[in-house]
């Protein structure tokens, strides 16, 4: 509803299923959001810079602080020396990410030491003093070399395997087999890595952490310091942006600037410049799919054998579960009958790679797809055809279509209907029609289209992160206060939970207030990851609120009188019995009664298991769908291209924000894009990141958006699991929505052949590699054509 639209007095303002600005948006769009940047400073407060490798990989021979000391406003220089607990900073615990390098440098760009100054450009120039002595050793960055230089893995592989792969393959009246290279990504985020540290009493300290995962950084803090979590206080008021970028590569900064405010008894801050932001800390993992595809002359998949290789850095940080979940995203939509899929996490040296959203997900799907796109052009069929013929089957299918290859039962399916309803809003088969008649007389720009499927699972399957709480406060005027276990970083999710709390009492939206996330209201709370924020937290704030309504309606009944089933929470009053009293006034009287007006709510996903060792389980708790339609232009003198139009539509269940959603898919697919077509890592033959900032790094820009982007919810879609108010996640399924850009200019790169000849774009699919590939077949018609071969005419 409109906020200028009149309002009932049965209605309130704000409460669930109902589209409502971020809370935040109007800070946003002003500037008058408060990030830890922003926040007033106490008197003496210092600031950390720090002190990075210069090599790849190399033995480190000699360390000379002492210009770095000596340089002006230097307070103190720390090292792994000066750490009073355990040097590791590990995520995992596996104790292979220390704080600093010590013997040896595994990446350009890894911390050797941290300088802690008076202003921060004055520890940023001191940094620069160090004089390192280094003794190179052997290095790679790829993760090909890497596999030929026999590097070791970073943590255990996973294998996902049903039926049996070398009957199933040589039965197959048709095999292919190939190579697919997928890029990283930067995460980008607007603000970048900062903590703040202000030491406290005894071994007590308060960190400010720009993270997704504040229980993390409190443990990770508090082994540093030697001391226990409950000495270290962990707060998050917003971030700007994560992406996946927070979850752990937070924990290094606020280690250092905790350390630094204990050892020197002063607030520290530590921000590092964008530059050494994105040399030092994890990106996307780059892959290597290797598959080996058997299918029959309709398409059917009969078998698929692949491995999923991942640049993982130095490091294992968070390699082990993205790597496991791009294997169960492999699959995507499509049923495959005889199934081995195995994850190859390699050590490189580069950093340490770590959470994006989707965490995995989008290259073990674009694997998936690019096996489905060279099925297609083997058969001279459309792709869609294809994807059709190797859906799962939907409910118990008599077939046994429905068995992923972890062993989980798709049960919720409903793809064919999201495909089938955008393939007829689009106007798909009709456009791909006059696109194919259009490039047959358009010698230098060439057109492409797309319809390609998501289905993404939701819940962490690390099955003790399925958990969250809350904390409920109702005051004596009846404003309430929440706060719960997830972190906001844009993406609505305060606005989400609010709007929970709202519906359980009937009160409008601006009733309730959320505080910062801390670590002292709410204890052990997962990381704000998995697209699980809102369905963890919304639920254990509902808990909260179901409580407290539980002791007032027994109040209401002893009070006035009454049966408890005459007592109803109704818009902005409670209704006891006959009369309707302002929910303000009712609090009020429960006041004066001694009733507990707070609660701890909890929370934990049911029916989810998970056995990493047999490959089986049940790691989904439900999936999500959607699908687009993405039509481009090619220039094939050049390899330029744009996305003309694309066409969105997704399933968040029965959504609880509208307008939070459709922002969130617009946001993803955007982004998504970026990753896909011009966010492109490099590295050089001296193992230097040379894509550090924006002047080398292309994010996509507002003229790069589709010219047409229609973006449209499954408004009959309903989660048939009893999560929040039957909605579903949004944050991590709409990024794989653009696998449907790439697959268009493989349509528009493949018409240069006459569609006879897989385009196989590597992503990101850059107008070189665009160019490139128009090359490569314009050669191999050429050569068709010198040779006198069928299909020499195109």
């Amino acid at each position: 509803m409109d906020a200028a639209t009149p309002r009932s007095r049965t209605e309130i303002s704000g409460g669930a299923h109902t589209p409502r600005k971020h809370d935040s948006a109007h800070k946003h769009v002003t500037g008058s959001a408060d990030y830890i940047d922003d926040m007033a400073e106490p008197a003496g407060t210092l600031h950390g810079y720090l002190g990075l490798a210069e090599r790849a990989h190399a033995r480190i021979t000699a360390v000379d602080l002492d210009p770095v000391r000596a340089a002006p406003g230097v307070v103190a220089v720390l090292t792994a020396a000066d750490v009073p607990g355990s040097l590791d900073i590990s995520s995992n615990g596996s104790g292979d990410e220390p704080m600093f390098a010590t013997e040896t440098a595994l990446f350009h760009g890894q911390p050797v030491f941290a300088v802690i100054a008076e202003t921060r450009e004055l520890a940023r120039r001191a940094a620069k003093k160090a004089v390192i002595g280094y003794e190179d050793l052997p290095h790679v960055t790829d993760v090909r070399a890497a596999m030929e230089a026999e590097y070791p893995l970073v943590t255990e592989p996973l294998k996902l395997e049903r039926g049996d792969i070398e009957a199933g393959l040589a039965a197959a009246p048709r095999r292919l087999q190939g190579e697919m290279r997928i890029g990283g990504q930067d995460h980008f985020y607007l603000e970048g890595h900062i903590a703040f540290a202000i030491p406290g009493e005894d071994d007590e300290v308060t960190v400010w952490s720009s993270t997704q995962h504040p229980s993390e950084v409190q443990h990770i803090v508090a082994h540093a310091l030697g001391t226990v979590s409950n000495a270290v206080t962990v707060q998050v008021r917003r971030m700007g942006g994560g992406f996946g970028g927070k979850e752990t590569q937070s924990n290094q900064f606020a280690v250092i600037a905790a350390i630094a405010a204990k050892k020197l008894n002063r607030p520290v801050k530590i921000r590092p410049d964008r530059d050494d932001d994105m040399i030092i800390t994890g990106k996307r993992h780059d892959f290597v799919v290797d598959y080996d595809i058997g299918f029959d002359d309709s398409g059917v998949i009969h078998a698929v054998d692949a491995s999923f290789a991942a640049r993982c850095g130095f490091s294992s940080d968070l390699s082990g579960p993205v790597t496991d979940r791009a294997l169960f995203h492999a699959d995507n939509c499509y049923f495959y009958k005889d199934v081995r899929l195995v994850s190859k996490p390699m050590m490189t040296n580069t950093v340490s790679n770590t959470a994006f959203r989707g965490f995995g997900g989008p290259q073990g799907m674009l694997g998936g797809e690019r096996m489905i796109e060279e099925i297609a052009y083997a058969l001279g069929r459309d792709p869609l055809e294809i994807r059709k013929a190797n859906f799962y089957g939907q409910g118990d299918d008599p077939e046994g279509r429905n068995l992923t290859p972890y062993h989980q039962k798709v049960e919720d399916n409903i793809i064919a209907r999201i495909v089938e309803d955008l393939e007829a809003s689009s106007n798909y088969q009709a456009r791909r029609a006059e696109i194919i008649d259009f490039n047959e007389n358009s010698p230098v720009i060439r057109r492409g289209i797309a319809l390609t499927p998501v289905k993404f699972g939701i819940s962490f399957t690390a099955t003790w992160y399925n958990q969250a709480g809350a904390l409920v406060h109702i005051y004596q005027d009846g404003s309430i206060h929440l706060n719960h276990g997830g972190t906001e970083m844009g993406q609505g999710l305060n606005t989400k939970v609010a709007q929970v709390l709202a519906e359980e009492f009937q009160v409008d939206l601006d009733t309730i207030r959320i505080t910062a996330t801390t670590t002292g209201k709410v204890p052990n709370t997962s990381a704000t990851a998995a697209s699980s924020g809102t369905d963890l937290n919304g639920m254990a704030a509902a808990n909260a609120a179901q409580q407290i309504k539980t002791r007032l309606v027994a109040f209401a009944s002893e009070k006035f009188n009454i049966p408890e089933d005459q007592v109803a929470f109704e818009p902005n009053h409670v209704r006891v019995g006959n009369e309707l009293l302002p929910f303000g006034d009712f609090i009020k009287l429960a006041y004066q009664a001694r009733i507990q007006l707070s609660a701890a709510g909890f929370y934990k996903t049911p029916d989810i298991h998970w056995n990493r060792a047999t490959g089986k389980g049940r790691p989904f708790y439900y999936f999500a769908y959607g699908a687009a339609v993405s039509e481009v232009s090619i220039d094939t003198l050049t390899g330029e291209y744009q996305v003309d139009r694309v066409d969105v539509l997704h399933d968040a269940g029965k959504s609880l924000n509208p307008a939070l959603d459709i922002g969130q898919i617009e946001g993803a697919f955007v982004q998504g894009m970026g990753w896909l077509t011009t966010e492109e890592l490099w590295w050089d033959n001296k193992g230097r990141l040379r894509t550090h900032a924006p002047s080398t790094y292309k994010i996509p820009l507002a003229s790069d958006r589709p010219k047409i982007f229609n973006v449209t919810l499954a408004e009959w879609a309903e989660n048939r699991k009893p999560t929040i108010r039957r909605s579903k996640a949004v944050g991590e399924p709409p990024f794989m929505l653009p696998i449907s850009v790439l697959e268009a200019l493989g349509m528009a790169v493949a018409s240069i052949a006459d569609y006879q000849v897989s385009p196989q774009l590597d992503a990101p699919a850059t107008p070189e590699r665009v160019l490139m590939a128009v090359e490569r077949l314009k050669a191999m018609v050429s050569e068709a054509y010198m040779s006198g071969e069928d299909g020499a005419d195109a």
